[in-house]
């Protein structure tokens, strides 16, 4: 049996940051996603793939319906609604998982926990949108901050995203979020040339001076075609070694696409990382 929105949100509540890597499943209900695995319209894909997530261990599914890969065309409020709102709807009727909700609109994002998404995770850092940060504070749900700022130079990388996170949070509690309720996400791949996508996974526990958990998304990413010369269909092994590497310097969350094997990967780094499994 599903858990209610209400539920859903009192078990972000109670993840113990620190304890243990929390793995997200991504849902791309778009016609153009980067990876191909896009479902826009498809609902009973949607949901059997969401439920297949579960069981293989995820503990939160992400639902986006607009891309952001590179030369990505933006989408209207109104198709983005069309696309995720009867995904999400369905989706909080079936899973017993907490759903992100992962948009930039404040629009998008209040229907969206109308729905049954109960976090919000904004790849615009409460920046692309001037009603997001009061929507998230009103609805005292979590929200991913997320970093997506052009850097130019391997000297002021760290530097450039811990500012501008800071800038973020601190934008964030002016609106009224509450500061237990901020995740982080450094960006990679937004941004970021290759070379500075794997310098920031190597300097990545930093990072924890901003004292947030951190969401690291690094599944299927162009930093990884970089390395291997392989497409996104065909980029797992790689995957799995930018998510152990991150459990290892400091990640809470990671956002995938395979959750089967992730979860795998994530409980044995966990077991040497953290000592539990």
């Amino acid at each position: 049996m599903a858990t209610t929105p209400a539920q859903a949100a009192t078990a972000l509540e109670t993840w113990e940051w620190g304890k243990r890597t929390y793995v997200m499943g991504v849902i791309n209900v778009t016609p153009d996603s980067f990876s191909g695995d896009g479902l826009a319209g498809q609902l009973d894909a949607i949901v059997e793939r969401a439920r297949a997530m579960v069981a293989a261990g995820a503990d939160l599914i992400d639902v986006g319906g607009e891309s952001t890969r590179p030369g990505h065309r933006p989408v209207p409020a109104e198709e983005e609604l069309r696309r995720v709102i009867p995904a999400i709807e369905a989706l909080a009727k079936t899973i017993t998982v907490p759903i992100s909700i992962d948009t930039s609109k404040a629009v998008v994002a209040e229907a969206a926990l109308e729905a049954g998404a109960s976090l919000i995770n904004d790849v615009r850092g409460l920046q692309g949108d001037p009603d997001m940060a009061p929507l998230v504070a009103r609805a005292g749900v979590p929200v991913v901050i997320m970093h997506d700022r052009k850097v130019e130079s391997v000297e002021r990388l760290i530097p450039e995203i811990v500012r501008e996170l800071a800038r973020r949070i601190e934008h964030a509690l002016a609106a009224g979020i509450a500061w237990e309720k901020i995740i982080i996400d450094p960006g990679f791949g937004f941004g970021k040339t290759p070379e500075l996508n794997l310098l920031l996974l190597r300097r990545l526990r930093e990072l924890t001076v901003l004292g947030r958990p951190i969401l690291v998304g690094t599944s299927r990413k162009s930093m990884i075609g970089h390395v291997l010369g392989t497409p996104p269909g065909d980029r797992l092994e790689g995957t799995a070694a930018t998510v152990t590497l991150a459990i290892a310097n400091g990640a809470d969350i990671v956002r995938v696409h395979d959750v089967a094997e992730m979860v795998r990967v994530v409980r044995m780094t966990d077991a040497v990382v953290r000592g539990r499994w």
